[in-house]
């Protein structure tokens, strides 16, 4: 048997998802299986415990445990956002270098991307052998190059069911209700909502996405003619809805380390348009926000098959890819095979195509201002899989009595 090439290091980066432990999965039993890799390691909070020293020896796990801690949500080697500066960037491949780390695989999104490209430019200019494999997941969907990302098929499923869920209780006791979903320049997971629609009359009624131009003055017509045609409004609405200027609705003015304003947790998009469409259509009109936050990342109770199926295979492609004759880094992507039944195919893209950069709604996607196309539907169907039909009275009325 030939010796190893050499180590490996696994490390998760950003918001985790409910399926972000499958890829970790597997890149680890596809990396223990293959003879050319030595010792696995995890960075404990990714590129801040590599600089840290803070590894653990993968090898070791029991393969019997692979299963369960692929079924858990969160991050099990925990996460970071944290952007390395040039010289942070060649101490992290110093110290990769020094643990004979050849093969480095970082699972996370478009800022994962960058970091992820930024170590492979630091390894090249040490002339240092080191495979960089980005292995993508983000509940957003905004990577460039790919159909989809694992995680965002698992939280769509969970956007939508809620919506499920808060149309019938908005039948129940009718009035006007705000969602505010993730979504900071991309509208994925908003849009998702409008997979809870069953019938013509069931919520959300409304759905605001970031590709749009939000008009408040038009947003109240559009509450007004809800209540006026169903008699409530349920509002899907993404946290980075903006004005013609770019200007964000409802935003503070923290970044992080990647230059991200923090949007989602403060309720302040979900007040303000409560509060103006109260003043809007009147203070006795019943209005509530609800602002979801992480709430999607990690529920382990909407968990979608075929979300946890390719998030798993997306890690053991990492690592045929940076095993593969020509050994290339680069960002495993997921494209969508011709026909009319649903099957991925997997690919490597270079990660210069990914880092920093979003994915948007497409317009064949959209449909107006307030609202997504059956197109996106469509596609976005066997990624979240089948949701509950709900069962409605359907009964006719009967007529008032009177007595003389």
């Amino acid at each position: 048997m030939s010796s190893p090439l050499g180590n490996a290091l696994i490390g998760q980066s950003g918001g985790p998802t409910a399926v972000i432990n499958q890829s970790l999965i597997g890149v680890l039993e596809a990396a223990v299986a293959d003879p050319r890799i030595g010792s696995v390691y995890g960075a404990l909070h990714g590129v801040k415990g590599i600089l840290e020293g803070d590894l653990i020896d993968l090898t070791q796990q029991d393969p019997a445990e692979f299963d369960r801690i692929a079924a858990t949500p969160g991050a099990a080697l925990r996460s970071v956002r944290k952007k390395p500066a040039a010289e942070e960037a060649e101490r992290v491949v110093e110290a990769l270098d020094a643990h004979d780390v050849r093969f480095l695989f970082y699972i996370g999104g478009n800022d994962s991307a960058e970091t992820a490209l930024l170590l492979l430019d630091a390894a090249r200019a040490r002339g240092q052998q080191l495979q960089v494999i980005h292995v993508p997941k983000t509940v957003d969907n905004d990577l460039m190059e790919t159909d989809h990302c694992p995680g965002f098929g698992s939280a769509a499923r969970f956007v939508a069911l809620a919506h499920q869920g808060d149309d019938m209780d908005n039948r129940s006791l009718p009035g006007v209700k705000i969602n505010v979903i993730m979504g900071r320049h991309a509208g994925w997971l908003t849009a998702a909502s409008a997979l809870a629609r069953h019938d013509e009359g069931s919520g959300p009624h409304l759905v605001y996405v970031p590709e749009r131009v939000f008009d408040m003055d038009a947003f109240l017509e559009d509450v007004a003619g809800s209540m006026e045609r169903h008699g409530r409004c349920i509002i899907s609405v993404s946290e980075g809805i903006h004005r013609a200027d770019g200007t964000l609705i409802g935003a503070g003015e923290e970044r992080d380390s990647h230059g991200n304003v923090q949007l989602s947790g403060s309720g302040a998009l979900g007040d303000l348009l409560s509060m103006r469409i109260k003043a809007a259509l009147g203070k006795s009109t019943r209005v509530r926000a609800d602002t979801f936050g992480y709430l999607q990342r990690s529920y382990p109770g909407t968990v979608s098959d075929q979300d946890a199926l390719e998030a798993r295979e997306v890690g053991r492609r990492g690592v045929a890819y940076a095993l593969g004759d020509d050994r290339p880094s680069g960002s495993v992507v997921i494209r969508r095979a011709a026909g009319d039944v649903y099957a991925p195919e997997y690919a490597l893209a270079p990660l210069e195509n990914l880092a920093q950069k979003t994915r948007v709604l497409p317009e064949e996607f959209l449909r107006g201002n307030n609202d997504v196309s059956p197109a996106f539907i469509d596609w976005l169907r066997p990624l979240a899989g089948a949701l509950p039909q709900p069962g409605l009275l359907r009964c006719p009325p009967v007529g008032a009595r009177v007595s003389s």
